[in-house]
C-alpha cells in the first residue's frame, strides 16, 4: 500500500484521481492472485480511493466543475461608459445662455445578476446555462488553458461564458449584435455552440491590483496562444475576450487583419 499512496501523491486533479483508482485496482489484482472462481475481494482494494472518484468518472464532468469553480470565484464588475446630460452656461454674442450638454462618465457596473437572470429565463441552473452552453471541444481547450494559467500563478477567473440572445441584449460595453455573439448567439448556433469566454485574473485584494494582474494574464495569453489553443481576437479592444485560435472569430479579426497589415507593409516603398 505504500507504493499506492506514493503514486497517489504524485498525481493531481480529477484526472489524477481517475488514474489512481485504476492503479489501486491493478495492484489489488496483482496481490490477490489469479482471478477465477474466487475474484478479487472487496477488502483487498482501497475502497476509499475508488469512492473518491465515483462522482467524477466522466472527464467532461470534471472539466465543467473546474470551469464553474473559476466562474464562481470571479467578481462580476466592469467599467462602462454612461452618457449624462448636464446644464452649462455659455456666452453667445454677449449673452449668457443655459444649454444642455452630454458628457460621458466612467462608472463601475456590477453585473452579477445578469447570468442568473438569463438562466432563469431559459429554465436552467446558472451552471448549466453558463458552462453547458459552451461548445464541448472549446470547454476542453479552455480547461487546459486555464489550468496552465493557474499553474503559472496568474489565478484566472471567468466573468462570462455562454450568452444567448437575451443575455446579449442586457450586456454592456463593446459587444456584437444581439444574435451574432460568438458567446452563443442564435446566428452562431445558440446553446451548446458558444465559442468565447471572458477571462480575468482574480489575483489582488483591490480592483486596481486585479486590473494589473489581468493585464499580465492577457499578455501571457498573447505570448503562449499557440500552446494554449485560445487567443484574444480583439486584443486590447476587448481584453478579456478569448476564443479558439482555430475558430472563425479569431481568423476574422486576427489572421485576416495581420495578413492585410503585412500586405500593406509590402506595398510601401
Amino acid at each position: 500500500m505504500n507504493l499506492v499512496w506514493a503514486l497517489y501523491g504524485s498525481l493531481r486533479g480529477s484526472f489524477g484521481m481517475l488514474l489512481f483508482a485504476g492503479t489501486a485496482l491493478t495492484l489489488a489484482e496483482m496481490t490477490a492472485g489469479p482471478i477465477g472462481a474466487s475474484a478479487v475481494e472487496t477488502g483487498s482494494i482501497d475502497m476509499s480511493a475508488v469512492e473518491g472518484v465515483d462522482e467524477c468518472m466522466v472527464a467532461q464532468i470534471c472539466i465543467d466543475r473546474y470551469l464553474w469553480a473559476l466562474y464562481e470565484r470571479t467578481r462580476k464588475i466592469d467599467t462602462i461608459r454612461v452618457p449624462e446630460q448636464i446644464k452649462v452656461s455659455v456666452k453667445r454674442k454677449g449673452k449668457t445662455k443655459i444649454v444642455t450638454k452630454t458628457i460621458t462618465k466612467i462608472v463601475d457596473e456590477d453585473f452579477t445578476w445578469k447570468d442568473p437572470n438569463a438562466a432563469e429565463r431559459a429554465g436552467m441552473s446558472p451552471k448549466d446555462y453558463v458552462i453547458g452552453g459552451m461548445d464541448t471541444n472549446f470547454r476542453v481547450t479552455l480547461y487546459h488553458a486555464l489550468r496552465a494559467l493557474d499553474d503559472a500563478g496568474l489565478m484566472p477567473g471567468i466573468t462570462c461564458a455562454f450568452r444567448d440572445d437575451y443575455r446579449q441584449t442586457i450586456a454592456s460595453g463593446l459587444k456584437a449584435q444581439t444574435d451574432r455573439s460568438y458567446h452563443g448567439g442564435s446566428f452562431r448556433g445558440g446553446y451548446g455552440r458558444g465559442l468565447a469566454a471572458d477571462i480575468v485574473s482574480v489575483k489582488g485584494e483591490t480592483r486596481a491590483e486585479r486590473l494589473v494582474s489581468s493585464a499580465q494574464l492577457w499578455k501571457w495569453i498573447d505570448t503562449h496562444e499557440q500552446e494554449l489553443g485560445i487567443g484574444r481576437p480583439y486584443l486590447d479592444r476587448d481584453p478579456p475576450h478569448v476564443a479558439p485560435i482555430d475558430g472563425e472569430e479569431y481568423a476574422a479579426h486576427r489572421l485576416q487583419r495581420d495578413t492585410q497589415h503585412a500586405e500593406s507593409k509590402a506595398t510601401k516603398h
